[in-house]
């Protein structure tokens, strides 16, 4: 396994859509050990594939206290929403950024596993947050553009400066 490199935004890569995901082979068993490694590591609690800039509809997702209950998507959809709730979000590609955004409350889901076999899950709370988070990221949609543009760019100015004191 190893851990890939995570798009930052507003890297323009983490723009792009997602194709579904046709064959499941061992490279794609690859990938979603490697994105689980990395989002271990980040530490996080769910990574889309377009944040490791591999444009397939993937998502691992884990909201379990010990790391032991990794969830895999792989073509979501969700197909039922349900109520609204606000929920302070982060990303992975946002360090260090939290926002109240406005989502779903309860979702239900349509998705294949790392094998194929298509699931239905229904889900509420964080996993239902965390769901519709990362398949914005498939879509081509950062957590960051439900904010006003003046929110937008002062996150996008506080990166900047985050890049800097880095180099």
């Amino acid at each position: 396994m190893a851990r890939l490199p995570i798009l930052r935004f507003p890297d323009p890569r983490l723009y792009q859509k997602a194709v579904p995901v046709t064959v499941f082979d061992a490279d794609l068993r690859s990938l979603i050990a490697n994105m689980a490694e990395t989002m271990y590591a980040a530490p996080g609690i769910g990574l889309a594939a377009t944040q490791v800039n591999v444009h397939r509809q993937v998502i691992v997702i884990d909201t379990s206290e010990d790391h032991k209950r990794l969830q895999v998507f792989i073509n979501p959809e969700i197909i039922e929403s349900v109520g609204t709730q606000f929920c302070e979000e982060g990303c992975l590609s946002v360090p260090g950024i939290y926002e109240e955004v406005e989502r779903a409350e309860q979702i239900k889901v349509r998705a294949a596993d790392g094998e194929g076999r298509i699931f239905t899950l229904a889900a509420e709370g964080l996993l239902a947050v965390c769901i519709q988070h990362e398949i914005d990221h498939l879509k081509g949609k950062v957590f960051v553009e439900y904010l006003s543009r003046l929110k937008q760019s002062r996150i996008k100015a506080k990166l900047q400066k985050q890049q800097r004191e880095m180099a």
